[in-house]
């Protein structure tokens, strides 16, 4: 089923176009017109909005450029809009707009969905999209990549089972094959970098430090180190809060607090106020007394021995070493050692880890061989059903003699997969490269059709291949120029009917000069200049009743008025919507 159309292209001042409009059919679109009349400037002007080379010398005569404008609908999520979106471009009511300007200087622009686009990004939308087969310009199936797939579609699941596994197995030989290759190739970096972690946790274990000791240690060594001056104020201060055993007489801040409170104990009782504040001068005295028992005991107890503190500044030696190179201070290093350990056990286990990959990649490897060979006979098979389908479709063609075969072959490769008992090359698809092969006549060695064929030729045999395989590639549009080159009467009436058999499952626009192809289209478009030997926007019209009976009349007889080209005419069309 057609996912995406065609719909009409503009032409403006390329050839002997002035300005027409090309009107095509979902279906078969035939073009026809007198020999000159400007037929192929369709091809031509198709080539160009698909990314063709900009020749200036298509720009018509006393005009700056050429344009062609087309309209593509196609639905959101197909390949290329999603290609054109992702190039800025937009959508129009369901529909892609794609136009090319080609200066008299030689100059060429390209615009999808109103933006601005590098020429090349057309020729990526002109895969997804249509598939031009003519004298001087064959895409599609003449790449072996799109070859490989079509034959893969052609054989269904005989093909698409095992190619399922080999591009998990290839994926996974991937993923493998990139980790054993960083491990292998860091191997002296790993062990570098295992040596200084060794030598790291070597330092930190030897040195035992405690979560916080350098913290503790630091304020231990500013007590040592002060421990005179600390047990002087220590002293002082008891004496001024609890007296001085000295001097008896000497007055003390508990002295003086306690004289405080008596005072208020003897009149408390007239004044709650006064009450409350007696109470908290009883909490201070008792307060002074703590603080002044805490400063006798800070005194007895204060050590000032400097053989404590040499060992206190030995020890933070020993930790700012470590706090200098792991960590700004002891938590930190110890959390550096953490870390570094979990990551010296991953560096040491790498060489386990090497040996699990390398048993990996060895069976993988064995694997893919097998579901190459697989692969291979899968193809082979379907590859000699459809030489054969193409055979029969070009006997039908003019073309009795021609023989279509597909080479399946594979490169030697020291570094490949084992398939047939050899080494070969292998991608993501197998092993295997696909090209068809034509026979042109009995003794002719096969070729590439590319190059086994006349330019005529080449167009039939295009035409058989794709009938054969439709359905099966992806491309929604055909364009056949010359399809129909040195084939006349019931060979004719046979392209004609392949054409319409095409267009059942796709799009397909054909210019043709024969009549017997004209009939089976489902939208004839005519091509004819006007008398100053241009063709006008009125000069690309579609055809319909009386007049597509006329100009097929004048295909057959050359008069458009013959009685007897109208009745063969007329029969031609019943026939063809006959055999529709």
């Amino acid at each position: 089923m057609v996912v995406s159309v065609l719909e009409e292209m503009r032409i403006r001042s390329l050839g002997v176009i002035e300005d027409a409009v090309v009107q095509l059919s979902p279906g078969f679109t035939a073009v026809t017109g007198e020999t000159g009349a400007g037929k192929t400037m369709v091809v031509t002007s198709l080539g160009l909005l698909l990314g063709g080379r900009a020749d200036p010398g298509l720009v018509r005569i006393g005009t700056k450029s050429a344009s062609v404008e087309g309209r593509i609908t196609l639905s959101a999520d197909a390949p290329a809009a999603v290609r054109a979106e992702e190039a800025g471009a937009e959508l129009d009511d369901g529909a892609l707009l794609i136009s090319r300007t080609v200066s008299a200087e030689g100059r060429s622009r390209a615009y999808v969905g109103g933006r601005a686009v590098p020429v090349g990004l057309l020729g990526e939308l002109a895969d997804e999209l249509v598939a031009v087969h003519g004298q001087t310009d064959q895409q599609g199936l003449l790449r072996p990549a799109r070859q490989r797939e079509a034959l893969d579609r052609y054989a269904g699941d005989a093909v698409a089972v095992p190619l399922a596994k080999y591009g998990a197995a290839y994926r996974r030989l991937r993923e493998v094959a990139g980790e054993l290759d960083e491990l292998t190739t860091r191997a002296r970096e790993r062990a570098q970098e295992a040596d200084m972690l060794r030598f790291g946790l070597d330092e930190v274990a030897a040195a035992e430090p405690l979560p916080g000791e350098d913290a503790e240690l630091a304020a231990e060594a500013e007590r040592l180190g002060h421990a005179e001056a600390l047990a002087s104020a220590a002293t002082q201060a008891h004496a001024a809060l609890a007296g001085n055993p000295e001097d008896p007489e000497g007055v003390d801040a508990g002295m003086l607090v306690a004289g405080a409170q008596r005072a208020l104990e003897a009149v408390r009782s007239h004044d709650p106020e006064l009450a409350v504040l007696s109470d908290r001068i009883g909490e201070i005295g008792i307060l002074l007394g703590d603080v002044a028992g805490e400063l006798a005991g800070y005194a007895d107890n204060l050590d000032a021995d400097p053989r404590r503190l040499a060992v206190v500044e030995d020890r933070r030696a020993v930790l700012a070493h470590l706090t200098r190179k792991y960590g700004e201070n002891i938590d930190a290093v110890l959390a550096w050692a953490a870390a570094g350990g979990a990551r010296l056990g991953e560096l040491e286990g790498d060489d386990d880890r090497i040996t699990e990959l390398t048993v990996e990649r060895d069976a993988l490897r064995a694997e893919l061989g097998d579901l190459a060979q697989a692969l291979s006979d899968a193809r082979a098979e379907a590859a000699d059903r459809f030489a054969g389908a193409v055979t029969a479709e070009l006997a039908q063609l003019a073309m009795p003699h021609a023989r279509v075969t597909v080479a399946l072959r594979q490169t030697e490769d020291p570094e490949g997969v084992v398939v047939g008992g050899r080494p070969v090359a292998f991608g993501a698809t197998g092993a295997d490269e696909v090209e068809l092969q034509l026979a042109p006549h009995p003794g002719a060695p096969p070729r590439p059709i590319s190059k086994g064929a006349s330019g005529g030729e080449l167009s039939r045999v295009m035409l058989a291949v794709e009938v054969v395989f439709a359905g099966s590639d992806p491309v929604p549009t055909y364009l056949f120029d010359e399809v129909d080159a040195g084939v006349g009467g019931k060979a004719a009436v046979e392209v004609g009917r392949r054409l319409a058999k095409l267009a059942r499952t796709a799009q397909v626009v054909v210019v043709t000069h024969l009549p017997q192809v004209a009939a089976f289209a489902d939208r004839q478009l005519l091509v004819e200049k006007t008398n100053d030997g241009s063709v006008t926007r009125s000069g690309v019209r579609v055809l319909e009743g009386e007049e597509r009976v006329r100009e097929l009349s004048r295909m057959l007889a050359g008069l458009e008025d013959s009685e007897l080209g109208r009745a063969h005419a007329e029969e031609l069309l019943a026939a063809a919507r006959e055999a529709r």
